[in-house]
């Protein structure tokens, strides 16, 4: 299957060995001196494509936003979603390309570091701005309009292609030839705002800061395990951080456990507070007993990417069962999945997951744009799927997901 996700030429932190790393990269082994480094992620990463011909020292760096994820569009009747691999120019120009076309998943990039030389134009549309031309672009016209729309699982990155002056026309320095014809007189780069390329790329030990062990995980996870003293840890602010998790204990064969995070929020304009007020919220076919007021509504989303109707079906049916078993405070000692959405992303599901499951949709419908999410407390939790055939089995809560789909998703 094509691969969504572009490739990046580095170095080892620690020894310098070359790598090649994708986009989703975040433990990073290296081969040749085997030391494990966990690579921190800023505000976003900052690319450069490569020079065709190196002998030309690009002076001029022009920016494009890459955006990629999948824009969720909730309506009475049905939930809509696109997945969307997009860039556009982070500086309004009829001269310069709209886009990057396909050199980004084509090209392998570098990280944009101080050591380049160069003239980097700064971008004068952020990210909300790529995100609401992103919305408009792709939303339904006409009266059918979507009571919410959100972007979960996004990926947003700045791209910067080289370009060089020369014979008074604008080269790609990228195909080493001219774009367009002529520059117009009143063209000069001097009325574009610069900025210096001060952008670091952090990269911690993967050690764990409360043993001293390593830490374990897939080259692409984002919260890494120590099963010294079975704790689990995220990046925050440029260092790791401990948080809550656990699993759901079973014994057998062929087992995969699949990362959950288990949110508490508060939810405005509804009572969704309790158990008993989601049979109500969601007209589950149950009459309400008086202790299900006693017991703790929380939302159930999945923490890895997947498909987009995989992945509202199975945070939708975890979130109406509201499973209620025994917690395991250690790493199971089985096979996981990387946890690859990180909390912050399944927050901005909750509205789309309960824009599912509320009934009938009518009355509760008209509410979705005024309601507000208010985080609490959240937990990672490990549930055990057993593997049969081509599909994950839940059995206990009879839910499956299907091992194609899963292998498939690693690309978004």
């Amino acid at each position: 299957m094509k691969s969504f996700n572009i490739s990046i030429d580095h170095s080892c932190p620690q020894c310098g060995a070359p790598a090649v790393l994708e986009e989703t990269d975040r433990l990073i082994s290296c081969p040749y001196c085997r030391v494990n480094s966990f690579l921190i992620e800023d505000a976003c990463f900052r690319y450069i494509l490569p020079h065709k011909n190196k002998d030309i020292n690009s002076s001029l760096y022009f920016p494009y936003w890459r955006f990629k994820g999948t824009l969720f569009s909730a309506y009475p009747d049905k939930t809509d979603y696109r997945f969307i691999d997009i860039s556009h120019q982070g500086i309004n120009s009829t001269i310069l390309p709209v886009s990057l076309g396909f050199r980004s998943q084509a090209l392998k990039l570098k990280f944009a570091l101080p050591e380049y030389e160069g003239k980097f134009l700064k971008p004068d549309l952020s990210l909300d701005d790529i995100l609401c031309i992103t919305e408009k672009r792709f939303c339904a016209k006409g009266s059918d309009q979507p009571a919410i729309q959100s972007f979960i699982g996004e990926t947003a990155s700045i791209i910067y292609s080289p370009y060089y002056l020369k014979n008074n026309m604008l080269w790609d320095g990228v195909l080493d030839k001219p774009i367009g014809k002529v520059l117009p007189k009143d063209f000069d780069t001097n009325l574009f705002v610069t900025e210096k390329p001060e952008w670091t790329i952090k990269f911690i030990p993967a050690i764990c800061p409360d043993c001293g062990w390593n830490l374990s995980g897939e080259k692409d996870s984002l919260v890494l395990l120590c099963k010294n003293c079975n704790s689990a840890w995220r990046a925050n602010f440029k260092k790791l951080e401990k948080i809550n998790f656990g699993y759901f204990p079973e014994t057998g064969k062929d087992l995969l456990f699949l990362p959950f995070w288990q949110i508490k929020a508060a939810v405005s304009e509804i009572a969704l507070d309790s158990y008993a007020d989601l049979v109500k919220t969601a007209n589950l076919p149950k009459v309400v007993q008086k202790s299900w007021k006693e017991i703790s509504f929380k939302f159930w989303i999945p923490a890895f990417k997947l498909r987009a109707k995989h992945f509202i079906r199975l945070a939708t049916q975890f979130t109406l069962v509201q499973p209620l078993d025994e917690i395991t405070k250690k790493v199971p000692d089985a096979a996981m999945h990387p946890v690859t959405l990180p909390v912050k992303e399944a927050i901005e599901s909750i509205k789309i997951v309960l824009a599912d499951f509320i009934k009938p949709k009518k009355d509760y419908f008209p509410l979705l744009p005024d309601i507000k999410i208010t985080p609490g407390n959240f937990y990672l939790l490990y549930i055990p799927f057993k593997k049969e055939c081509f599909d994950l089995i839940q059995p206990k809560y009879k839910m499956a997901v299907n091992e194609s789909a899963l292998k498939t998703s690693e690309n978004l």
